[in-house]
């Protein structure tokens, strides 16, 4: 087995099909179908139920993904081992980051990291979740901050939940209730966001699943805009639990549970190229990335602050 062989496996197995993995892994498609088939040669099993129109992972396949993630992410730290012997090399530390994440929890982190290292010069590249994802694997930034992100040429952290919550205003909304279907939610005033970001498509999503078409009263460009017209009762919003998790606290905005359909999860993470090691500075910004996540407050459901224990 060789290390490219399992990147291209987890690609194809990640993205169900070798047109995406090859997309994914910046490859042509025979390239793609030749390291999976070294591969399965090498291991003597098939690895994909191959059908006309589906792709999914064989026993094998599925045996062998998790062995296949561990091995890649020992790859990546055995190069960052090797790396920490060389001199440490200069230019300021690049950090992509969605834009909510820049607004509502990189200060935080700056404030720490700027403490304890008071001459590192950080730059702050704004993006979506995939503009993110394209300036780490690009070399543009050393370090990526976005939401829910998986690709198989990147290590992903997740620090902390993020979900979407539903919030209103918490005297004249559409309900004083900490609860409501979904059905009585599409009649409320709505308002949505950053339209085409993926926080975008999970809400269109959630509605279209139920067969419902919701009442968009506003279309913004921002987080906070959208925040903001909900504090003035012009609306109510899906928005992330980080942006708005102190409104709640306060009492300014009302958290309502959703009775007949599924939370919207999300993942605040951190991520960085598997085949790039981080240098000292990074690895120290990543360090302080933690200690703030594992500061915060614990997720909030139904606007009451819930504890409960998370994985490291």
């Amino acid at each position: 087995m060789e290390i490219d062989q399992l990147e291209t496996f987890i690609a194809v197995a990640t993205f169900g099909g070798f047109h995406r993995g090859a997309e994914t892994l910046r490859l042509s498609q025979p390239a793609v179908s030749a390291r999976i088939k070294a591969l399965e040669e090498s291991l003597g099993s098939t690895l994909f139920a191959r059908s006309r129109n589906t792709l999914t992972l064989s026993d094998a396949g599925r045996i062998l993904r998790p062995f296949a993630e561990q091995l890649l992410k020992t790859a990546s730290q055995a190069r960052q081992a090797v790396h920490e012997l060389k001199p440490a090399s200069g230019g300021p530390l690049q950090i992509a980051a969605a834009l909510s994440i820049s607004v509502y929890f990189l200060p935080d982190v700056l404030k720490r990291f700027q403490r304890a290292h008071p001459k590192v010069i950080i730059a702050i590249r704004p993006g979506h979740s995939k503009e993110v994802l394209e300036m780490v694997l690009n070399e543009e930034a050393e370090i990526g901050l976005a939401r829910s992100l998986q690709h198989p040429m990147i290590e992903t952290i997740s620090l902390r939940d993020d979900p979407l919550l539903l919030v209103a205003h918490p005297v004249q909304g559409p309900t004083r209730a900490r609860h409501a279907r979904l059905e009585q939610v599409a009649a409320w005033p709505l308002i949505f966001y950053e339209r085409g970001s993926s926080d975008w498509t999970l809400t269109h999503s959630l509605f279209r699943r139920a067969g419902l078409v919701p009442n968009i009263a506003f279309e913004v460009d921002t987080i906070e805009t959208a925040k903001r017209m909900v504090e003035r009762d012009l609306g109510s919003a899906f928005l992330p639990q980080l942006a708005v998790g102190r409104e709640i606290r306060a009492g300014k905005l009302l958290a309502i549970k959703l009775l007949d359909a599924e939370p919207l999860g999300r993942s605040l993470d951190v991520i960085h190229p598997r085949h790039r090691p981080l240098r000292g500075q990074a690895q120290a910004f990543l360090r302080a990335l933690k200690e703030v996540a594992d500061a915060n407050p614990a997720p909030i459901e139904g606007g009451r602050s819930q504890s409960r224990r998370r994985g490291k």
